[in-house]
């Protein structure tokens, strides 16, 4: 690999901040771009992504992750492979796994791979982090009253940490061209499993509430989620309900060598406090290690 700088998109989400911090820590040049960064990139501004492309040979991608997804990275591929780009890693879903329809993350997925250079696709389930990182879980639980529509189905939650890993990885060293790494932890736990290890941690109770896929919806529509994306989300659970997403990926083993780090290891390296005036609890990693 040259000098070149790596391209993180979404650099202030959960995975691409940890992708770009590993990155500068092991002495990489690293051009971190977000909407609001000091590196400005907007997949609805391509006006945006040839200063944020120029001089790079590799980028991490987090796609606009909505319906226009698979279109606006088909044309951000074109314009990145003809200044330079020589490698995508794309953050995807394990959940493409099970679904037999088409959607914008098989578009996406495509992208990458009809763009002529080298990829490799990150499939990962449910992030542990989601419980103090993703406002959709992170809200409720802050609140001590977490909302789902089922309780019992099985998912094996991968850390994000072991995502910024494999990304790194794939995105550094030889021998991740042309893979697909489903990613996931190593052991399956309900979502009442996961609220219980955080009950234990923080020493607070949360809510286990039960919700019917009407009640689930007009929840989070309170809550200022769009009617259509509430479905969406619900569609998401819905494969974990029915057990479709009850099994354990190699993904990690396979670009790392090592074995995936366990729900338990997140919830000790965060620091759980409670919010004034709440009943509930958020945390902080202790060390993003």
């Amino acid at each position: 690999m040259s000098g070149a700088p790596f391209l993180v998109l979404g650099a202030t989400g959960k995975t691409g901040r940890r992708v770009a911090r590993r990155l500068a820590e092991g002495g990489w040049a690293v051009r971190a771009a977000s909407r609001s960064g000091e590196q400005r990139f907007d997949w609805w501004d391509e006006e945006t992504w040839a200063a944020a492309v120029d001089g790079v040979e590799s980028v991490y991608v987090v796609d606009e992750q909505g319906p226009q997804a698979a279109s606006l990275l088909a044309d951000f591929t074109r314009l990145a492979v003809g200044r330079g780009v020589r490698r995508f890693v794309l953050l995807s879903a394990r959940t493409l796994e099970q679904w037999t329809h088409d959607t914008s993350m098989f578009g996406a997925e495509r992208a990458v791979r009809e763009s002529g250079v080298g990829w490799t696709i990150l499939r990962p389930c449910w992030f542990a982090q989601n419980f103090t990182e993703e406002p959709l879980f992170s809200d409720d639980v802050s609140r001590g009253r977490l909302v789902l529509p089922d309780w019992a189905g099985p998912e094996p939650f991968v850390d994000a940490d072991d995502i910024a890993d494999v990304a790194v990885a794939a995105l550094t060293q030889d021998g991740h061209e042309g893979e697909v790494y489903s990613l996931s932890g190593p052991r399956l736990m309900t979502f009442g499993d996961c609220v219980r290890e955080i009950e234990q941690a923080s020493g607070r109770t949360i809510e286990q509430v039960p919700a019917t896929r009407e009640e689930y919806t007009a929840h989070l529509v309170r809550r200022g989620y769009a009617p259509d994306f509430a479905d969406f989300v619900y569609e998401i659970l819905d494969t974990i309900r029915e057990g479709r997403t009850a099994y354990l990926s190699d993904g990690v083993q396979r670009a790392l060598g090592r074995e995936p780090r366990d729900f338990s290891r997140y919830v000790a390296q965060t620091v759980w406090s409670a919010p004034a005036g709440s009943a509930g609890v958020t945390g902080r990693p202790v060390d993003a290690r």
